[in-house]
Order: C-alpha cells, then structure tokens, then sequence
C-alpha cells in the first residue's frame, strides 16, 4: 500500500503543476491517433521539437510505425526520438528502461497506468501487480529529462541503456557508450534505416552519482545508482545532437540547466499554451473542442528543428554547416504541401523564412529540393515534386524567400531525369512501359501540379522562358485522360492507354500500379491546380459534376492487394489518405458549394473522434489533422500553391486566428448548427462577400469574414463571378500577377 501511495503523490504533484493555467492543453488528447492506423507519436515533446520522448514498443508490423500502437503492453525503452504518423517506422534512437534485473529487456505495463499531457508523459510499472516505478518524462526542443521514483524499500536502481534497437527499418551501423565522470555518460548512435545515415550523438547526465556496465560491446549497458527516494527520485537529463558530443553538452546546457523536472514540464507547457493560442474556437460542444485542439498539437510535432543552439547542423551533404536560421526536418511533404503547410502559413508566419532556408540549403547540398527529408536524409520517399509546391507558396504569398535562388532550386529540381522525370521530358507524360517502378499515372499528376507552381514563382521572377516551359508541362494531366472512360489511366510509349482487359477503376494495388495509394476513382481528381481544365477535359459542367457526384457514392472491392493506406471511404473517397483531401472542395469551381457543405460536415463528424482510434489514416506528419483544422474553421487551400483559400461550411460558431503582427481574422458562423450547414449569404469586414474563397493577403490583413447559415442552399457562390479561377494561363505571367 505505501508504494501505491507515494507513486499516487508524485503523480498528482506533477499533474497540479501542470494543471495550473492549461486553457488550450487541457482540451488535447495525445491518445487520438495511438489506435487504428493512425501511427501518432505519444509522449512529451515541444513544439516541432527535435527531441520526442516517449515510451517505445517492439515492432510487430505497420501500426507500430511511431513506436507506439494502443493494442501493445510491452515496453523496450523510453526513447527520445520518434515519428507522428507515418507509413514508415524508423528511429527509436537512445533508450533508457529501468529493469529488476540486469538480464530484463522489457516490461509489461497497463494503459491504465499512463498520464500524457502536452509535454509530459507518465506511467507507472508494476512487477508481478504491483508498482515498482514511477516513470515521469518531460522535454525542451533538444532534450529530454526522465524522472523515476522507486519504492523506499528497495536498495538499487537499474536503468538499461539501449543503443541497438530501432524502431521498423532503423538498425545501428556504429555506437559508443561511455562514463566521463560519476554523473555522466556521453556516445552516439549511427544508424541504417529510412534514414540512411543518421548520427544522434548525446549526453546523459544524473543527479547523483552512477556506474556504467556494458553488456553487449557497447550496444548495451545497465547503469546502475543506489536509490534515494524519498529524500529524492533519480532525475536524468539528456541532450542530443547530430552533430557532435560537445554540442549535445552544450544543447543541454543552454536548454536545461538545472533539475527543476516541474520546471521544464511547466515550460513545455506554456509553450503548447502559446501555439494552441494561436487559434480560438467558440462552441458549444466539447467534443468538438476535444478534437480540434488535439488535432492543431498534431500539425505541430513537426518539422522538426534540426540544428543546435550554436547554429551548427548537419547538412543534406552529410557535413557539418553553420546556420544563421533554424534548420528543419521530418518534412513529410507529398502529405503535408497539402494542407499542414498551408495553415503554418497562416498561424506560423514567423517561421516560414527559416522552413525557405532549409529548403534552399538542401537544395544547395543535394542537388535538388527535399522530397522526403529525415534527419539530414532524402528518402525519396513518395512520388512527384512536393518541395515544389511549399517553396512556392511561400513566394507566392510575399514571404521573405530569395524568390531568385528559389526558382534556381525548383528549376533544378524538376529538371533531373532521376524519379521518372527524364520519360517525362522526353515523351510529355510517363509511359507505363517504361517505368519498372510504376505508379507513373500519379508521378506525372504531381508533377503537373509541382510544374504549375514553378510556372508561377517564374512568373513573378519576371522569367518568361520559364514560366512558358513550365506552364506547358503541367499542362501534361490532359495526357493521362480517357475521354471515353473518364479516368485519368497508365499511357504506354507508343501513347496508348491500357488495355480495358487490364483495367480495374477500384484497384489499389500497393507499389504496382499505374496509382500510388489509391485507385482511378481517386486520382482523376488530382489536378488542383487546374480544375477549370479539368473540367473542360470531360466535356462541360454538368459531366464533370455528374462523376464527382459518382465518386461519393460508387462502391466495390479494392482487391486482394489492396494499399492500407486507402481507407476512411465515402463511396470511393478516401479520406484517410492525402490524394483525396481537396476533392469535396472542387465543387464550388462549378459553382455548387452547397453540395461540398454535407460531404465536408460528414468527415468531420465521421472520420474524427474523440478516441484511440478517432483518425481514418495515417496522421502522417499532421497532415490529417491539419485538413481538419482548417476545414472545421471553413476553409482549404486546393490548388497547390498561391494562397486561394475555398470557403467550404464551418464546424464552430466563431474561429479566431492569430495571424501576426498583431492581427486577428475572425469567421464567424451566424445561426450555425447541425442542420444550418449551408452558407446563405456572407459578408468580409460588414461588406457584402460573393466569393466562395478568400484570399491570403485579405486573412493575413486580418478583419471578420461572416457567414450566414441555414438549413438549406443557396445561391451563394454560385455565380460564375464568385467561383474560384484557377491561375494558369499565360495572360497572367507578368510579375505579380
């Protein structure tokens, strides 16, 4: 009963102080996300924190890509680094579990015994059913600081330190372990994974006095300290790098100093306070608020920052380079371009210079944009150009970005002939027949779009060749489409398309097909950056409103080889992956936004939850979490890159959005409810609003955009005049424009 106890009194003097003052964080639940195949990171971390500390699993298949999965009861560590969301497993880097015994590689522990908040984590774990540790874990952008508290009776405490395992793909390829002084050890971690070559190199400091035993070479070690509690529980403070040791002394130094463990968790705190700040919602219905703020921390684990307090970071070049900007990564981006980026644009404005900077400097150091960067790796994970688009839209959009060096990159980028991008010169489309990798229906798409931003930030540039290339290029989706079939389909070189024999619009098969994570159903729509021509491709208006109307409706079997990733389906849309997430919003470029307003309300209602499994699909880097965002506050940036936000039908009564310097965009919802999801009328700072979109420079102005609601349509942005137009033909090339 005593251990019980004092574990209970520890528990509930770290949660008052956490507690205190917690407006925005109190409304998140990490545990959104841990089930079903949402792969969320669960632990404590801050704001696109290089470190994320949290308890780590063994793999045991995809769902266990964080680390983490809500069905397991087996711990193997507290690692201090993982992954949100994503459809690969890798990482898992410098572990610590306290043990009974030296042999002990990993314990059983109950959900039950978890407490997760916003920038901590706890749980207690119990030997045969009973506690024998209080495990408590906290974090600053570079380090993270462990907290254990033992039962007075026992004599010795043993922590094992685990530098071998990983999480999925990752392996080590060379570590070291060492004991510099009775209270620290310091070593690193090189590892072969999704990341190539990753180096973590850190520091661990204790608050009394240890000794380091290594069981396998330098793979493994039992550290091990008498126990002090209750004069005190043992406190550890590590500090990471990928640098060097010296920096990961000096990160920890700069970011935690002393051992003030309620200290740092109360600044990790007040950090997610700050940002969750960032947008207020006014609704009646705490669930909603539940979700909504739950999903804003999740945009928010990462980028992650990726360089030291002393500016140093290592470069895309393997190097080491001195920064005088934050360098970033995890950029997850054929997800995120979509809709993460564009909210940070609104809410994150101060760092949009430093997320330019890094691409720019990877560009410089690999020859071309990321595509799918972790820790200083490109995977070349995912199809298309999807640094493109984001560098883009920050030119675009009036960022402080070398609009010069941004075009050289982008250029650059899509003129390679690696990824299918040398067919795609030569023939003007990629030919299925060609390409031993596939899935060249949903190369040449994101290529199109890529090709369209590069086509604008030439145009403002003032580079005429440029934009008229690129312009032409993305043109290149027309090549892709079946006129008798209305599909967009896989093109062999002699420029015919597939045989009917062969193909199956409800198809998904995994990494072999002329799809990638999806089927026909779902990729005919990926032209966001020319849906006007897209609609010219199936005639007129009405059959192109005729097949979306299909595709929401339209069911059938995906196939034995089906890809996990195509779920959360409405008919066949698939919300739970990225291809889909700006296809209800087509609506109102024909005029019909009154038919976007049911189909937007149901994903929100029905592919988010308050619960482990309240995701439809992977978070993928808060990707799925940042379209709720927005939409839940009315609106969505379809075409890749510009600042064209569609206004679709708010969740909440009234959103409020800190943009910057000092300003505020409201949008209010009159008469908002369950039933009143329609806009009937609308008006931007007490003017009449036509418009079924605003543009980013009227938000960023800051004002009040007030929609008026019902229970039936309207003709509200209807007209041809109130419909978006999408910016692509040549008349707009002048600079500016």
């Amino acid at each position: 009963m005593k251990k019980s106890i004092f574990i209970l009194l520890l528990i509930a003097s770290s949660l008052a102080s956490i507690a205190s003052g917690s407006e925005y964080t109190q409304r998140v639940n990490p545990r959104i996300g841990t089930g079903g195949h949402g792969h969320v990171f669960l632990g404590a971390n801050v704001p696109f924190g290089y470190v994320q500390l949290g308890p780590t699993e063994p793999t045991r298949g995809w769902d266990w890509c964080s680390g983490y999965h809500e069905s397991d009861s087996v711990l193997i560590g507290f690692g201090h680094q993982h992954l949100s969301g994503t459809g690969i497993g890798d990482l898992g880097d410098i572990a610590l579990l306290p043990v009974t015994c030296r042999e002990q590689s990993e314990v059983i522990f109950s959900h039950d015994d978890e407490t997760v908040k916003p920038g901590y984590y706890a749980v207690t774990l119990r030997d045969h059913g009973k506690p024998y540790v209080n495990v408590e874990l906290t974090a600053t952008q570079r380090t993270g600081m462990h907290r254990y508290a033992f039962p007075a009776d026992q004599d010795t405490i043993l922590l094992r330190l685990d530098l071998g395992q990983g999480i999925g793909w990752d392996s080590p390829k060379q570590v070291m372990m060492e004991q510099r002084s009775p209270h620290r050890i310091v070593g690193y971690r090189f590892s072969k994974g999704w990341a190539r070559d990753q180096k973590v190199f850190f520091v661990m400091d204790f608050q009394q006095d240890v000794s380091l035993e290594k069981l396998n070479g330098d793979t493994t070690g039992i550290i091990k300290t008498p126990n002090l509690y209750p004069l005190s529980p043992l406190q550890v403070k590590v500090g990471l790098s990928a640098v060097s040791i010296d920096n990961a002394i000096a990160n920890l130094q700069a970011e935690n100093p002393d051992w003030w463990f309620s200290q740092v968790c109360d600044k990790a705190r007040l950090a997610w306070e700050k940002e969750l700040a960032k947008i207020q919602i006014d609704t009646d219905n705490e669930e909603d608020r539940t979700v909504f703020y739950t999903a804003l921390y999740h945009t928010m684990v990462a980028p992650s920052v990726f360089c030291d307090v002393n500016g140093q970071y290592r470069g895309a070049d393997g190097e080491v380079h001195q920064g005088d900007f934050t360098n970033y990564t995890t950029l997850s981006l054929w997800d995120t371009y979509r809709a993460a980026h564009p909210l940070q644009t609104l809410i994150h404005r101060e760092k949009q210079r430093d997320i330019a900077k890094t691409f720019l400097h990877i560009a410089e150091q690999q020859g071309k944009l990321p595509v799918w960067h972790l820790m200083g790796n490109e995977t070349d994970c995912m199809v298309g150009n999807p640094g493109v688009p984001v560098l883009a839209d920050l030119v675009l959009k009036g960022f402080d970005v070398d609009t010069t060096a941004a075009l050289r990159a982008m250029v650059a980028s899509a003129m390679r002939d690696e990824r299918s991008m040398g067919l795609l010169k030569q023939y003007g489309y990629i030919p299925y027949d060609l390409e031993p990798e596939k899935e060249t229906v949903a190369r040449g798409l994101e290529y199109a779009l890529a090709d369209w931003c590069i086509a604008r930030v030439a145009a403002v540039a003032g580079d005429k060749p440029n934009h008229g290339y690129f312009l032409n290029r993305s043109k290149s989706y027309e090549k892709y489409f079946d006129r008798n079939l209305k599909f967009m389909r896989g093109k062999d070189s002699k420029g015919n398309f597939r045989d009917n024999n062969e193909f199956d619009p409800l198809s998904t098969k995994h990494r072999n097909d002329d799809y990638c994570e999806g089927n026909a159903w779902q990729y005919t729509w990926l032209v966001p950056h020319d849906v006007h021509g897209l609609v010219k491709l199936f005639g007129n208006e009405k059959a192109f409103i005729q097949k979306l109307d299909s595709l929401f409706i339209v069911e059938g079997d995906l196939g034995d080889e089906a890809s996990p990733d195509v779920s959360g389906l409405i008919g066949q849309y698939a919300h739970g992956n990225e291809p889909s997430h700006h296809i209800i919003y087509m609506y109102n470029y024909v005029g019909q936004p009154w038919k976007a307003a049911p189909l937007i309300r149901r994903v929100l209602r029905e592919q988010y939850r308050n619960g482990v499994d309240g995701l439809s699909g992977n978070e993928d880097v808060g990707q799925m979490s940042a379209w709720y965002v927005l939409s839940a506050m009315g609106l969505y940036q379809v075409e890749p890159a510009g600042g064209k936000y569609i206004i679709g039908t708010p969740l909440f009564n009234e959103a409020r959005i800190n943009v910057g310097d000092g300003k505020t965009f409201t949008i209010k919802a009159l008469n908002n409810s369950d039933k009143n999801i329609y806009v009937q009328s609308a008006t931007l700072d007490g003017k009449r609003y036509d418009k079924s979109y605003i543009n980013y420079r009227d938000i960023v102005a800051g004002g009040t955009l007030t929609l008026v609601m019902g229970p039936k349509p309207s003709k509200w942005g209807t007209s041809k005049k109130s419909r978006p137009c999408c910016t692509s033909k040549s008349r707009h090339w002048k600079a500016g424009k």
